[in-house]
């Protein structure tokens, strides 16, 4: 409904009431309304599933289009980048939210700072999804705020033509509130256990869930050693479990990204259950390290498997674990990716041990060959070293295009000495191109950065703890923060208009008329920064 409609409406309803209501102003109960547009998660799920699936065919259609998203570890970090897209691009088409499992763990579980092994309280996952949106609600009802402000001194001022212009604005109003692709881990447990969070997730206002084929109680983070893999029917079961708890609450067009950690994962906890051969289980077992055994020479406890007549016995560790063939990573990744698309995932996510365009590209044209239109969710992890990788990457094509390289040192190639060669500035505009050109080669529909406020958060209050306790004193916080937020029109620089103190006050006046005893007055020294 149109500002306009709104009032209309509210209007009749206040009408009825036989003037027991005239203290409420329809233009008021309009505003907010329009400052509260969700009514709850599920509408907000509802809302943004429809944009990645319009974003998904539009990338379909066009790689160009690919998306992008960073990873955000509270409300207010999500919410001050959706308000700087806007301010610096004036619409949030195709940047999302990504809801990282690492940063729960390290950042907001009840224990305290964990790894990435699903020790965190499930519930601290869709706690945090709300909390997003909250936000991202809050930044709406400020930024429309502002707007009915204008719209009323348009009005005080008799300016019909501002005033229209600024209501059109209203109705075309486009929100904060985006997409968020939320971690899931390894489902915390059993199927069931899987479905119950993923009801949470979605009700919350997630869209999208990810999980990922690691053993949920031996998870690991995807860039550390001694992961772990299930069998397949052992993950789709869980990948249903999402599609079940999607359909239940409504939401049809629910988004299920299936993680692949094969690349790296050379260890499972089981045996799949095969019963002919060639089939998904009897798939699994053939990556297995095997050796072949006589009868008689069989021990004690041994598993052993048949295959084409000949015995054989999985090598089989101290942890009670199963070892898969050095090698075999890829191979298990492509098998993952397809068995997942066939079995009602809509996008996948392979985490590689670093950024390589055609290493990502070669497993997704053999994907692609059964599964044509397979994208993917990839991880520009912090947890790669980008300027090491790329400058080494170009080092090696230059080696295979036989240039002189004498002047570097490979393994030293991180060094400052070299950042003005030819060699870094190569490497560097690869990284700056990397996701425009794995998104072209690659199949890579979004890009996300799991951690970057993490370490943006790290990096600069380094920065100024170094500065005011050192010899620059509050200077270190005028010159290097607030100043820098006065010009270059950081919205936070007013935070008491921020954290929804004009809000309050324009309901105080909603409520009580002249009688509100108001915030913002001539003495609030947030009119300080009124330039």
């Amino acid at each position: 409904m149109s500002y306009q409609d709104h009032i209309n409406q509210v209007s009749t309803l206040i009408g009825k009431q036989k003037g027991t209501w005239d203290g409420i102003s329809a233009e008021s109960v309009a505003r907010m309304r329009l400052q509260n547009r969700f009514q709850n998660g599920l509408e907000i799920a509802k809302y943004t599933a429809a944009i990645m699936r319009r974003d998904m065919a539009a990338y379909d259609a066009d790689p160009a289009n690919y998306t992008q998203s960073l990873g955000c570890w509270h409300g207010f970090i999500g919410q001050q980048k959706m308000i700087s897209i806007k301010k610096h691009f004036g619409s949030t088409e195709r940047r999302y939210l990504y809801l990282s499992g690492w940063m729960v763990a390290a950042l907001r579980s009840e224990f305290g700072p964990l790894p990435d092994q699903s020790m965190h309280e499930k519930t601290s996952v869709p706690a945090l999804i709300e909390e997003l949106y909250t936000f991202l609600r809050q930044a709406d009802a400020r930024e429309l705020g502002m707007m009915f402000r204008d719209i009323d001194a348009a009005r005080a001022a008799g300016d019909v033509m501002r005033e229209k212009q600024l209501l059109a604005a209203v109705d075309n109003y486009q929100t904060h509130v985006v997409p968020i692709i939320a971690d899931i881990d390894a489902g915390f447990g059993n199927a069931e256990a899987t479905y119950l969070l993923a009801k949470k997730m979605i009700e919350a206002g997630a869209c999208a869930l990810q999980i990922e084929n690691q053993v949920s109680d031996e998870k690991q983070c995807g860039h550390q050693d001694g992961k772990v893999t299930v069998p397949h029917e052992d993950f789709l079961a869980k990948v249903r479990a999402c599609r079940y708890a999607f359909l239940e609450l409504g939401i049809d067009d629910g988004i299920i990204v299936t993680r692949t950690d094969s690349l790296g994962a050379g260890l499972t906890k089981q045996i799949a259950v095969s019963k002919e051969p060639g089939d998904i289980g009897d798939q699994y077992n053939s990556f297995l390290d095997c050796e072949e055994i006589d009868p008689a020479t069989a021990r004690n406890g041994d598993v052993i498997l048949n295959r084409d007549g000949k015995l054989l016995r999985p090598k089989r560790l101290p942890s009670n674990l199963f070892q898969f063939r050095a090698g075999s990573g890829e191979d298990r990744c492509v098998l993952d990716c397809i068995t997942s698309l066939q079995n009602g995932a809509d996008l996948l996510w392979i985490e590689t041990e670093k950024p390589h365009i055609e290493q990502i590209a070669g497993m997704v044209d053999r994907i692609r060959e059964v599964i044509p239109n397979a994208k993917l969710v990839y991880n520009n992890s912090p947890s790669f070293n980008w300027t090491l990788n790329f400058r080494q990457q170009v080092y090696d094509a230059w080696v295979a295009a036989g240039k002189d390289v004498s002047a570097f040192d490979r393994a030293r190639l991180m060094s400052v000495d070299y950042d003005a060669t030819d060699l870094a500035v190569e490497a560097d505009e690869r990284i700056r191109t990397f996701q425009r050109d794995a998104a072209a080669r690659a199949g890579i529909f979004h890009h996300l950065i799991t951690l970057p406020t993490y370490h943006t958060a790290a990096l600069s209050t380094d920065n100024l703890a170094k500065e005011y306790f050192g010899t620059e004193g509050m200077l270190g916080y005028v010159k290097n923060v607030q100043r820098a937020e006065i010009r270059q029109g950081i919205a936070c620089v007013k935070h008491q208009n921020m954290s929804g103190s004009d809000i309050g006050d324009d309901h105080k006046e909603y409520f009580a008329g002249e009688a509100a005893l108001k915030a913002g007055g001539a003495h609030n020294t947030m009119n300080q920064f009124a330039a």
